[in-house]
């Protein structure tokens, strides 16, 4: 057995059975006693730990969070993968954002501790919204301080995809995964767009919808509008699709 196996091959060796009758004859039967461990057989199997899928995000009015907990269901959905919401740190004063109309941040999603803390994922599904098709400067802040995470490539070969919320139709709902994709590249990560894997739902035409093939996404308008059931159900999809890709590559 391999270095950390948990046991060490007895040096001796016992007889063979003298017939096909002995070889079925019961084994005795021993009582424990004080000095005797106590072994549970299910204790012995190795329990898997469920894979981990952070959904990291930023969210100024709350279109990106809306999808992000949508987007936890269908993480969940599937079974040995777990996701964990986290947000990415603020970088505008309390003043700054009462001017801006911010609404306050959900205190149950937790900031993420640092960067640093995206080692303990397997896989991720960054949000953020657009700032001229780019991501918003808080998630750009948040991925500039990866750098010893970059330097040790200790990101590398972990799947991670987007998804996004914009003000207009042509604001971005592409490009900013687009340009976004740099920074996985330099990390080794491998990117995962939903493609047209939303089936019927990624042709509809009767109403307005965000997301695209690179994603999920929320038209925000005026920072009103909120996201329909719609964005919120390719919000839902891309979570199940993701962790099944997860699962796939962890058993490769």
């Amino acid at each position: 057995m391999g270095k950390g196996g948990g046991c060490v091959p007895s040096k001796q060796k016992h007889p063979k059975p003298s017939s096909t009758q002995d070889s079925h004859r019961p084994l005795p039967q021993v009582e424990p006693t004080d000095d005797t461990p106590a072994t549970d057989a299910v204790s012995e199997i190795p329990i898997q730990a469920n894979l981990k899928l952070f959904i990291v995000f930023y969210s100024m009015y709350g279109h990106v969070e809306g999808l992000a907990v949508r987007m936890k269901r269908g993480v969940d959905s599937v079974e040995g993968v777990e996701a964990v919401l986290y947000r990415v740190p603020e970088t505008l004063s309390d003043d700054v954002l009462a001017q801006m109309r911010a609404p306050p941040k959900d205190d149950s999603i937790p900031e993420i501790a640092s960067a640093a803390h995206l080692t303990q994922a397997d896989g991720f599904l960054f949000g953020f919204p657009t700032r001229y098709g780019c991501m918003a400067a808080q998630m750009k802040a948040f991925f500039d301080s990866t750098g010893q995470l970059w330097r040790e490539q200790k990101l590398a070969g972990k799947p991670a995809g987007f998804f996004v919320s914009t003000g207009t139709q042509g604001g971005g709902q592409e490009t900013t995964a687009w340009t976004a994709i740099t920074q996985l590249a330099h990390h080794g990560m491998l990117y995962v767009p939903i493609g047209y894997t939303f089936g019927a739902g990624m042709f509809k035409m009767d109403s307005l919808r965000g997301g695209s093939a690179y994603g999920a996404g929320v038209f925000a308008g005026d920072g009103t509008r909120q996201p329909t059931e719609i964005e919120l159900a390719l919000a839902e999809h891309q979570g199940k699709y993701m962790a099944a890709v997860l699962k796939k590559l962890a058993q490769v």
